[in-house]
């Protein structure tokens, strides 16, 4: 597995992340959709012990991520794998705990103890917040900042990253929060990270930066031949395009070209990584691990393309 300097953290982590968002199981919030139905326990801890093995030791979580079940796995392993080789990531932001919202003080510093404890660990190495919605004129960011603060100067996290699925919220935002990190959603079709100026910023202040849903939800694998629907509490019920056949079919001419154009092992994996990571070099990208058959197959990626390939996997699957 490629190493990676992660920016101005100066940590040294794998180029392939551990998502571990799938291990939610089907999970409502607030009337909407936000697991991944199929989960199971046994064949999450094999995938989280399978990718360390073979080198994945950069691991992003979240506290609400099946209510707390994606943290308490990882806590379940400290003794098959080593934590002080593990660069551990989490969460916070989309419970507001019966509070009037989710960046109040005292939720954070409440969530906070409670991923400590869920993950078994002392310290966490990166604590994002999970958004950017600070509420109506920011209202929440300062007290919640000053919390995370604390908590560094504490011990309690060492590093401090900013998410969302929005990147221009995320520029919008990164003056105030400085962030050591951020994690913008990004894949070769939505690409704002690079529209919104994100990129730039990375590049100017050295960030790390963690792609996530880099196959767009699984889309972009070209694996699906018809029209799919997914049970309650799936967040890929909100998905239109795993209805719509022309886009399934779309992705799927895609991936067949990728997979002729790269003959090697994963190849289509290879491709939608290595473009993200080609203009990235302290950029890693999250894939979901969800058993030991993905976690060995995203153990064998995660090498940059070269600029003009990987122009020509983004113009494969726009264009199309």
């Amino acid at each position: 597995m490629r190493r990676i300097r992660f920016g101005r953290t100066g940590e040294d982590v794998s180029a392939i992340g551990l998502g571990t968002w799938a291990y939610s199981g089907a999970t409502m919030a607030g009337g909407s959709p936000v697991g991944w139905s199929g989960h199971d326990d046994d064949a999450a801890i094999a995938a989280i012990v399978t990718a360390f093995e073979n080198g994945i030791t950069h691991w992003d979580t979240a506290d609400v991520y099946g209510n707390g079940r994606a943290e308490r796995l990882i806590g379940s392993v400290w003794d098959r794998v080593s934590r002080e080789q593990v660069f551990l990531a989490t969460k916070v932001g989309w419970d507001t705990g019966g509070a009037d919202h989710f960046y109040e003080p005292g939720v954070v510093r409440r969530k906070l103890d409670e991923s400590l404890e869920n993950l078994n660990v002392d310290v966490i190495d990166l604590y994002y917040f999970h958004h950017c919605d600070f509420g109506e004129g920011d209202h929440a960011l300062d007290g919640a900042l000053e919390v995370v603060l604390e908590a560094k100067e504490a011990g309690k996290i060492r590093f401090i990253g900013l998410s969302d699925w929005d990147a221009s919220k995320i520029v919008r935002l990164v003056d105030r929060i400085d962030p050591d990190v951020v994690q913008p959603y990004r894949n070769v079709v939505d690409d704002q990270y690079v529209t919104s100026g994100l990129r730039e910023i990375v590049e100017e202040r050295d960030l790390g930066v963690a792609f996530f849903s880099p196959l767009k939800h699984g889309l972009l694998l070209g694996k699906y031949d018809l029209p799919v629907t997914f049970p309650d509490g799936d967040f890929r019920s909100g998905i239109e395009d795993f209805r719509h056949a022309p886009t399934l079919e779309r992705y799927r001419i895609a991936a067949g070209e990728i997979a002729t154009r790269f003959e090697r092992e994963e190849a289509v994996l290879h491709a939608l990584t290595g473009a993200l990571l080609a203009d990235s070099p302290t950029g890693s990208v999250l894939l979901g691990q969800r058993n030991e058959a993905q976690a060995l197959a995203a153990s064998k990626v995660g090498e940059p393309l070269s600029k003009p390939d990987a122009a020509w996997v983004r113009h494969v699957y726009r264009e199309r």
